[in-house]
């Protein structure tokens, strides 16, 4: 399905139907519930969280970090800089580089993929900050709203493109797994999640075939969702807390420093940790259901399916320009299966 999804974006298709007509009246009734539980909480205005991260290293030289995408990318339900997405990948990414990390949120709450060209030419149209990689969360509003697959996929591989001819190193978070959200039910529970993981590896099909490299967020990475939502979700019961964009990031992080070189880890095969080169499809199949996988180009159609060892994050910061901590190497990290609980 992702296959087909993906390429139907590329020659032009329309939607793919996911569900028979004799399904809508209960999905229908389902939604209604869910959106009476869903955001019964207010969350707060997301800050950008712009600036200089790593002072501790200077201001000279810094390496400039883009963010992409929908209310996840923005960091929507925390309230202070340093424990949105940006920031955090900020802190982790001076460190380890040891580098200061110049951050740009473009990011939009409630954005779809048809926002993504706004966001990139906002972002390219200052040619003095040409980023040095940038992230994109993009996904769950397409959902939600119902984007046909095959649009979302097509804005996605037109902004991967862009950011890559510019010379941008591109990370995506692919769509989280919309199964996780404690106020749905079933049936439109398992929807939810069938319909995002189609959607995630569709979307990590195309990324990588433009020269970028994805990371599968699933229930937004590893069992600490199902484990403590009330911990992990912020007060609207839908967007993360602090704890879980931290969660995020920490997965995020050492792809990130992959795609610039900064990583200990090679692109190699570590065959204890059940990395792989597979065709593209199957790859990202795998990444769907597996939270915090990374798939990355080989040569067409291959991909490099990879489980690196995550990093703990930096003391969070009060916002920008705090000098960020050196990171520890947390144990290397069990399989996180993401499917159905």
């Amino acid at each position: 399905m992702a296959r087909r999804i993906a390429a139907g974006a590329a020659y032009g298709g329309g939607g793919i139907g996911l569900v028979g007509a004799a399904a809508v009246g209960v999905l229908l009734a389902e939604v209604q519930l869910a959106k009476r539980s869903v955001g019964g909480g207010t969350a707060p205005v997301p800050p950008k969280g712009n600036g200089l991260y790593g002072l501790s290293f200077g201001r000279a030289n810094p390496l400039h970090l883009a963010v992409l995408g929908d209310s996840t990318a923005a960091g929507q339900g925390v309230r202070r800089a340093g424990q949105t997405p940006g920031a955090l990948l900020a802190s982790g990414l001076a460190a380890v580089a040891e580098r200061p990390v110049e951050v740009r949120n473009i990011a939009l709450p409630g954005a779809q993929s048809d926002d993504l060209e706004r966001q990139v030419t906002l972002l390219l149209a200052d040619r003095t900050r040409t980023p040095d990689v940038a992230v994109i969360m993009i996904g769950a509003n397409d959902v939600t709203h119902r984007m046909p697959p095959t649009q979302s996929v097509r804005y996605l591989a037109a902004a991967v493109r862009r950011l890559r001819t510019a010379g941008a190193e591109v990370v995506v978070g692919t769509c989280p797994d919309l199964g996780t959200i404690e106020p749905v039910y079933q049936p439109l529970r398992w929807l939810a999640r069938r319909v995002s993981r189609q959607l995630a590896a569709a979307q990590t099909i195309v990324a990588v075939e433009q020269g970028g490299r994805t990371v599968s967020l699933g229930d937004l990475l590893g069992p600490e969702f199902a484990a403590n939502p009330r911990e992990m979700f912020g007060a609207d019961n839908y967007h993360p807390s602090a704890e879980g964009y931290a969660t995020a990031a920490m997965a995020m992080l050492p792809t990130l420093c992959a795609a610039l070189g900064l990583w200990p880890e090679t692109d190699t095969l570590d065959v204890g940790r059940d990395e792989d080169v597979l065709p593209v499809a199957r790859a990202a199949a795998e990444a769907a259901s597996e939270a915090g996988t990374e798939v990355s180009g080989v040569r067409a159609p291959w991909a490099l399916l990879k489980h690196r060892r995550r990093r703990r994050l930096p003391a969070t910061e009060t916002g920008p320009e705090t000098p960020a901590a050196t990171p520890a190497d947390q144990p290397p990290r069990t399989q996180d299966h993401a499917g159905p609980r």
